[in-house]
């Protein structure tokens, strides 16, 4: 049974090494490679993720510590006030840090990862394209690593930050993440 079922397209990776995260380690390169592939990021969202399919999202930057998701503002993801509706801004905010907790858990073992809480604050219209940014990858690393060595559940909140091209604000997510190490084989 794979770690995570939502990339059973995906080659099996190798989870036998350490418990101890290396941005270097040929699992972690492997995923982001596959993340920087747009073709293969939308069989992904196909597969796994349809609304984001949907609503165009697309992975603007990423490396360990940092996640960009460009969100197009259009008619699959307007709401009737001709803004970003809310549930796509987050699904955007989710997958900012989504991606950043499952290259933290790559390569090092069985571990679950649940969505537990998420907060919005909206603080502008968006009727733009927006860049959903998540700079947490350190702190979910450390909390992943918590729940590896302690074998205990671990929760980390977590902020993806959207902005318009511009640079204007338009929402902030706290997202709060749970990691538990999975026991067997």
């Amino acid at each position: 049974m794979r770690t995570f079922h939502i990339i059973n397209y995906m080659p099996a990776m190798d989870t036998t090494s350490t418990n101890t995260f290396q941005a270097d380690a040929p699992a972690i390169q492997q995923m982001l490679s596959r993340f920087r592939s747009p073709w293969m990021m939308r069989l992904y969202f196909l597969r796994s993720l349809p609304s984001l399919a949907f609503w165009g999202v697309r992975i603007h930057e990423i490396d360990v510590d940092r996640c960009v998701i460009r969100l197009p503002f259009g008619w699959r993801s307007q709401n009737p006030f001709r803004s970003t509706y809310f549930a796509a801004q987050s699904g955007a905010a989710e997958l900012s840090s989504g991606l950043l907790a499952m290259m933290g858990i790559a390569g090092r073992g069985r571990v679950s990862m649940l969505v537990t809480k998420v907060s919005s604050t909206f603080s502008k219209k968006a009727d733009q394209a927006a860049y959903f940014e998540c700079t947490d990858g350190p702190l979910l690393r450390e909390t992943i690593q918590r729940a590896l060595d302690t074998g205990d559940g671990q929760t980390v909140t977590v902020i993806s930050t959207a902005r318009l091209k511009d640079g204007t604000e338009v929402s902030q997510t706290e997202i709060t993440w749970s990691f538990k190490k999975k026991s067997g084989k």
